[in-house]
């Protein structure tokens, strides 16, 4: 039996050096005679041990890291081959507690399966969850996907099946499946994590969008900065193609549907739906107002399904088990499973899937063990720039839509940055009114001057001109935005500028005056 030897190709892996291990392994293979086949496997999501090499061994698969080139020649010496110890060796990847605590849903495949391989997709119950939509008719699937709860992973929370029956029972000569894979939040990575590491698991899900509504072509629409995204979503879209799953006749079926992927050119405000269809269209990325709804009238006028990539990579999972299995994860209204991203000054630093309700603490102190700094957590920003800071106070907030928008907060793409003591809230109030002001399509004016002025307001706070009174101007620029602002993007700007204000009051204090030493 040939060795297999698994080497992460994600993207977060190559940062970390994942292709240098791998050229020193496959040397030393050449070196010493031995054959072996080398899977470019994605990341698991353990960031903190990548490059995570896996051996697969008699006894099941052994994962190494985090491995260093030069580790290489003495992890063939303990006999890596055969699963041997070595101070790399993190034994039953299964078992490494910061994956044995998770609920893996939609991210079961991820580090497991050769990403290109549709049958390494197949064993692992890839296509399951298409066979069985294609035995029921489009009313049914979609009733199917409103019954187990999934609600958009893109920041909207928005019930995808309402959406889906929408489209579905909206008329239209055309009608089309858009996938929005702009992740411009910071520090989130899910979306590209499952275009890299699980490619077929979103064309099958949007291949199922599609058949539920009637939508007989899709898009994918990827932000430039992935790079490695777009290489995999194409190889993986030629794949399914060629084996029947896309095409005139899905699995053999009567249903057609195809779909293409396009790169955006990297403005933050094309992650809002509207946006991003003026730009798949051609033009400038610039917000619609609504009415009419995309689903009304959205992609070339037609009726438009948008949804996140973990959306629709999760219905693969709801249609293989059923809508009763997935609701039985979560908590309240937001059921199933949610891929937490955890970045920042954090020790533990990865994606962790998990069913809604576990609490900000828990997250922070025991899954991603405090700051990596070894100093105190100030404070946690969840859902992008656009996301508010939680203070410690907080931290009992359990992770779901509503507990975190009952506390002026909002779970948007589940990004958590971590940031400890020396943080200073009142430069991070300034850099989201200046992330607002840079990224604005311009079209209305509380975002696009609204965020001008913000900023402008700030740097007199941080001069000391007048503080109270900049600090109540900052207030009301916030309450114009969040209610006048066309989109998120000016709306939920007051978030992170109003969350420093009303947790961070002292680093909002003038700073002392200096009397020169006599």
């Amino acid at each position: 039996m040939i060795p297999r030897i698994y080497i992460p190709g994600d993207s977060g892996a190559l940062a970390l050096g994942a292709e240098k291990v791998a050229k020193a392994i496959a040397g030393e293979l050449a070196e010493r005679g031995i054959e072996a086949k080398i899977v470019r496997n994605g990341s698991r999501g353990a960031y903190f041990l990548e490059p995570m090499v896996e051996v697969a061994t008699a006894n099941g698969r052994v994962a190494y890291g985090p491995v260093k080139p030069s580790d290489v020649k003495s992890l063939f010496d303990g006999g890596f081959l055969t699963g041997g110890h070595h101070k790399r060796w993190l034994g039953t990847p299964d078992k490494i507690p910061f994956l044995a605590k998770q609920t893996r849903l939609t991210f079961a495949r991820c580090g497991v399966t050769d990403p290109l391989s549709l049958e390494s997709y197949k064993k692992h119950g890839g296509l399951n969850g298409l066979t069985n939509a294609l035995a029921l008719t489009p009313a049914d699937i979609v009733a199917q996907v409103t019954e187990s709860g999934l609600r958009g992973r893109g920041g909207a929370g928005f019930p995808t099946g309402i959406k889906w029956k929408t489209v579905l029972d909206t008329a239209g000569d055309r009608k089309y499946i858009v996938c929005n894979a702009d992740e411009g939040d910071s520090g989130t990575f899910a979306d590209r994590m499952i275009m890299e590491g699980d490619p077929f698991v979103l064309i099958e899900g949007m291949t199922i969008a599609g058949i539920a509504t009637g939508a007989t072509k899709g898009f994918v629409y990827v932000r430039s900065e992935y790079p490695h995204a777009v290489a995999a979503m194409n190889k993986a879209v030629e794949i399914a193609r060629k084996a029947g799953v896309l095409g005139a006749s899905v699995l053999g079926s009567p249903y057609a549907f195809d779909m293409e992927i396009r790169v955006g050119a990297g403005a933050y405000v094309c992650g809002e739906e509207t946006a991003l269809l003026d730009s798949l269209e051609g033009k400038r990325g610039m917000v619609r107002a609504k009415p009419p709804l995309p689903a009304h009238k959205g992609l070339f006028g037609k009726p438009t399904v948008i949804n996140n990539v973990i959306s629709l990579a999760s219905v693969p999972i709801i249609m293989d088990k059923g809508a009763a299995f997935y609701k039985d994860f979560g908590m309240g209204r937001s059921r199933g499973t949610i891929p937490i991203q955890i970045a920042g000054n954090v020790k533990y630093a990865g994606l962790f899937e998990a069913a809604f309700g576990m609490t900000l603490g828990e997250i922070i102190d025991d899954i991603g063990g405090g700051t990596a700094t070894g100093r105190p957590v100030k404070a946690v920003q969840v859902g992008g720039p656009l996301g508010a800071y939680f203070p410690r106070a907080l931290f009992d907030t359990p992770f779901d839509y509503e507990a975190f928008a009952a506390k002026d907060g909002l779970i948007g793409h589940a990004g958590i940055v971590v940031f400890d003591d020396t943080a200073d809230m009142l430069k991070q109030a300034r850099f989201a009114m200046e992330f607002c002001a840079i990224e604005s399509c311009g079209k209305c004016t509380p975002c696009r001057i609204g965020s001008t002025r913000g900023v402008e307001t700030i740097d007199r706070i941080v001069a000391g001109i007048e503080p109270e009174k900049n600090l109540a101007l900052v207030t009301d620029l916030c309450n114009t935005m969040k209610f006048g602002s066309l989109c998120a993007l000016g709306g939920f700007t007051p978030y992170p500028v109003m969350s420093s204000i009303t947790h961070f009051p002292d680093d909002f204090k003038p700073a002392p005056v200096r009397v020169a030493a006599e």
